[in-house]
This record gives C-alpha cells, sequence and structure tokens, in this order.
C-alpha cells in the first residue's frame, strides 16, 4: 500500500493509492465519515495493524467525493518531520567508500553513522534552494529510506525486518564544503535546510519481496549519475537495523537513510556540483521517484 501526504486547500491531508485503479488515490478526511482516522503517515504507524486494515478498507471501497487523481496534487514529504533527525548511514556502498578516498587521498574507511536534522526534510517534487555565499560544493546522493514501524532497541539482525513500516526515497544532498569544515565533520554539511526531499509516498513493506534487490538510478538534467543496486550494500537493512539500536531505541516514524552507491558530484574527475536549473531525478526501482530543481537563493 501507498501512503502519500499532500496539500489541499493550505492543508495537509493524508492519501492512500488505490491498487485497482492507477493514478486514484483516496482522501481519508473525505472518506472516513464519522470513523475517526489517522491524518498523517505518522499515525498510520502508531495506529498498527488496525489503522492499516481500515485504510486498505477505505482504498477498496471509497466513499462517494473520496477519490482524486494523483496527477492533480501537490505531494508533500510523507514526514515533516520524521520522529527525531534522520539517522544516515555512510560509505554503504563498497565503490562509493572506495571512489571517496581516491577523491580525498585517504584509505577508504569503513561505513558510518550521521544525522540529517529534521529542517533539511523536502517535499518529492519541491525546489531545493542554494545560497552560493554558504556552499559552492553541493552535491546528489540516492538513498533507499527505512520508516520504522516498531519501537526497539538491541534488536537482532534476525527480527530487524519485522520492526519496518515501510520504504521511501531520500536524496541526501550534501555540501561538500560544509562537511570538511571545521576540523571535519558530517552533520552540517548535511544539513542545510531542504537538503533532504523525500517521497513521493511510503510503501509498506509487503509491497517490497526483497529490499537487497532494488536499483537505485539518479540523473542531473536527463545524465545517469548513479546507478546501482541495494544488494551492493555492504550493510543490507538489517544489519544496519541491528546495529543502530544497540543501546539506543528507534522509535516508529524513525526514518533511516542507508547509503549512498558510487557516482556522486565531489568525487569525479573534475569534480560536479549542482547549480541553478539543474534538475535532479533520484529514483528506487519499484519505490518511487523525486523530481526536485535546484533554485538560488535571492540575495
Amino acid at each position: 500500500m501507498k501512503l502519500l501526504m499532500f496539500r489541499d486547500s493550505g492543508h495537509r491531508r493524508l492519501g492512500v493509492a488505490r491498487d485497482a485503479t492507477a493514478g486514484e488515490i483516496v482522501d481519508v478526511a473525505a472518506a472516513s465519515g464519522r470513523a475517526t482516522l489517522p491524518v498523517d503517515i505518522l499515525g498510520v504507524i502508531d495506529g498498527g495493524d488496525d489503522a492499516l486494515r481500515r485504510l486498505r478498507e477505505l482504498a477498496s471501497s471509497p466513499a462517494a467525493g473520496s477519490v482524486r487523481k494523483l496527477a492533480d496534487l501537490e505531494l508533500l514529504a510523507p514526514f515533516d518531520p520524521p520522529r527525531g533527525n534522520v539517522l544516515c548511514i555512510g560509505r554503504n556502498y563498497q565503490k562509493h567508500a572506495e571512489e571517496g578516498a581516491r577523491a580525498t587521498n585517504t584509505q577508504v574507511e569503513p561505513p558510518t553513522i550521521f544525522t540529517k536534522a529534521i529542517t533539511t526534510i523536502n517535499g518529492p517534487y519541491a525546489d531545493v534552494t542554494i545560497n552560493p555565499a554558504i556552499s559552492t560544493s553541493i552535491d546528489w546522493e540516492v538513498e533507499l529510506g527505512v520508516v520504522m514501524g516498531r519501537a526497539g532497541d538491541n534488536i537482532r539482525r534476525a527480527n530487524a525486518l519485522n520492526h519496518v513500516f515501510g520504504y521511501t526515497v531520500v536524496n541526501d544532498i550534501t555540501a561538500r564544503d560544509l562537511q570538511k569544515g571545521w576540523g571535519g565533520q558530517w552533520f552540517k554539511g548535511k544539513s542545510l535546510d531542504g537538503s533532504c526531499p523525500t517521497g513521493p509516498w511510503v510503501l509498506t513493506k509487503d509491497e517490497v519481496p526483497d529490499v537487497q534487490s532494488l536499483r537505485l538510478r539518479l540523473r542531473v538534467n536527463g545524465v545517469v549519475k548513479q546507478d546501482a543496486n541495494t544488494r551492493d550494500m555492504i550493510y543490507p537493512v538489517d544489519a544496519v537495523i541491528e546495529w543502530l539500536s544497540v543501546g539506543m531505541t528507534l522509535l516508529p516514524g524513525m526514518l533511516i537513510a542507508t547509503g549512498t552507491p558510487e557516482g556522486v558530484g565531489f568525487a569525479r574527475n573534475p569534480p560536479e556540483f549542482l547549480r541553478p536549473g539543474d534538475v535532479m531525478e533520484t529514483e528506487v526501482q519499484g519505490v518511487g521517484l523525486l523530481r526536485n530543481t535546484i533554485v538560488e537563493r535571492p540575495s
């Protein structure tokens, strides 16, 4: 099931895609009548299996006047914000770790953990605003996003996917010059406002039979820059969840960005960075596609 958020008359509304009719969604608020149903995706997660069951019933037998054309909607980020900072895994694809080491003339390092601030969240088709006075090294990173559905700490790998609610697409846009500044840290360079386009929806985990067999691609102005598969992850999704949860509770509604493959801009020869007017298409096969235009912030 696809769950999405859209704007209607200035308000955020929850939508559920109709599996039987492509291109249509059910406006949950319009379909619910007197029933009390979640108003956003976090509410669906908190509502558990009962909330999902009721939404499936709505989608299969929608009330009159509740069906909307997907193409007519202004889609928003599924979470704005998620519960806590976006949890991220760096260097989780071997070839990406190697290209980064070559570009910086350093040894290949193992995967690492960092976060992106909640203020980075941006819509699936929203503009990404950059300010050249702050950074001239804005880079792209396609990633599979994992949405947690159940709380847990010290989660065993064998049970990790049982804690997952679903999957989404993330672009971990990075200001490389800020990432290297102040003694070398990742958080600031990863946390510029609006630097995490997400969506266009959350696909529940039952729709993804093998999360380690998904193609990831990113195009800039129609040119393919990244093209890989989640099977190439050093630590697959279940291992990432196990490690993140060691001594730390993962909450329902937390968003995990699982790492980007090779093909990022700073590691190219010569380096390539995003400029105003560039259009990024960020795709995870079977999950969704983001389309974001880079615009310059007015001075």
